[in-house]
This record gives C-alpha cells, sequence and structure tokens, in this order.
C-alpha cells in the first residue's frame, strides 16, 4: 500500500503515527501464515522485519511468486478489495516484526490521503511501480530459462539468495531443489553463459 513510500514521501509520516494506534505489531516465528489461500484478506501487512513469501498450492506442488522483505507492505489485493478468496497465501520465511492494518482503517486513510496534494502522484508512483515489477516477472517467466532467472537473481537481488532457503529459491524459479543445485553448479564451474 503506501506506508512503506514513506520513506520517499515524508508527507505520510503523519498518516504513519496516526494509524499507528490501529495497527496491530506483531512478532512472529518463520513459518507464520498470515493469509490462507481461499481465505478473505482482511488486513494490509507492512514488514518492519524479515522476510515473507507469496505462494499458491497447485495440485499438491508449492509455487512461491514473490518474496517481500523489510519496510514493504503487501496483501492479497484483489480478495482485499473485492472481499473475494485470496489466490495465495502470505507466510513468512524468517522470524519478523510486522504491522497489520484492518481493512476498515486502511479506506479511511485512503479517504484521508485523497484530499492531499500529493496523492494523485503517490498512487500513479505506487502503481506504476508494482505494475512494472509483476510485468517484468511475467515476462521473464516466459522468456527466460531458469538458470537465466536465477543469474538475474544473483545479479540483480542477491540479497534474496543471501535470505531466502534454497527450496523457496527454486518453487520461484519454477524448477526442483535438485535441478537448482544442478545450476548453481554450472555455474560455479563458469559452464553456464548469457
Amino acid at each position: 500500500m503506501l506506508f512503506h513510500f514513506r520513506n520517499k514521501f515524508p508527507q505520510l509520516n503523519p498518516f504513519w503515527e496516526k494509524y499507528l494506534e490501529f495497527q496491530k505489531r506483531m512478532e512472529v516465528p518463520a513459518k507464520t501464515i498470515l493469509l490462507e489461500e481461499g481465505k478473505i484478506s482482511q488486513n494490509y501487512i507492512f514488514i518492519e522485519k524479515g522476510c515473507v513469501r507469496v505462494f499458491f498450492n497447485n495440485n499438491g506442488r508449492d509455487k512461491t511468486v514473490q518474496f517481500f522483505f523489510e519496510n514493504e507492505g503487501l496483501t492479497s489485493f484483489e480478495s482485499f478489495i473485492n472481499n473475494t478468496p485470496s489466490l495465495f497465501a502470505i507466510e513468512t520465511i524468517e522470524p519478523s516484526v510486522i504491522f497489520l492494518l484492518p481493512k476498515q482503517y486502511v479506506i479511511e486513510l485512503i479517504d484521508e490521503l485523497s484530499h492531499e496534494p500529493y496523492f494523485a502522484q503517490l498512487i500513479l508512483q505506487v502503481s506504476g511501480a508494482r505494475q512494472t515489477h509483476y510485468i517484468n516477472e511475467f515476462v521473464s517467466f516466459i522468456r527466460d530459462t531458469p538458470e537465466e532467472r536465477y543469474h538475474k537473481l544473483l545479479n540483480k537481488r542477491q540479497y534474496i539468495i543471501k535470505r531466502v532457503p534454497q527450496h523457496y529459491i527454486a518453487f520461484y524459479l519454477g524448477v526442483s531443489s535438485v535441478h537448482l543445485s544442478r545450476i548453481k553448479s554450472k555455474l560455479a564451474k563458469g559452464k553456464v553463459h548469457f
């Protein structure tokens, strides 16, 4: 949503402070389900510390689609907005500190912010950044091989490789853990060229 952009938009700080009392701060262990697949999303999640993944079950196989880290926020937007069952689950990967802002207060916050002169720019920036990210991920999954996708992670988002267990990275790349080990071995031996 918006709070993870508060460093870029200092104007958000008063709203963060105002809505802090409505946010539930939670310290949770790894593997805590924050939203179950098929349930309706009722909270916006802000990550103060930790790592979270978004995944769904495909015929008994786990499919990780995205990772979120400190100062990022998420929810199942379609579920949150339309009161429909979520198509995916949200789970912590590391012990995490998160804030949950219930939907009622998110709506109040958006209503308040809509009267601010910078609101349109903020919404465009937030929406544009998310849309660009999702399109790039979608195109990469179709166009690139798992080796190329792993290489991009190494070059552009190495923090994922450092913090996320290998089996989740394998799910994210669409391969088995064994296949990912082979990819890493080939890269280490210089047998893969890009």
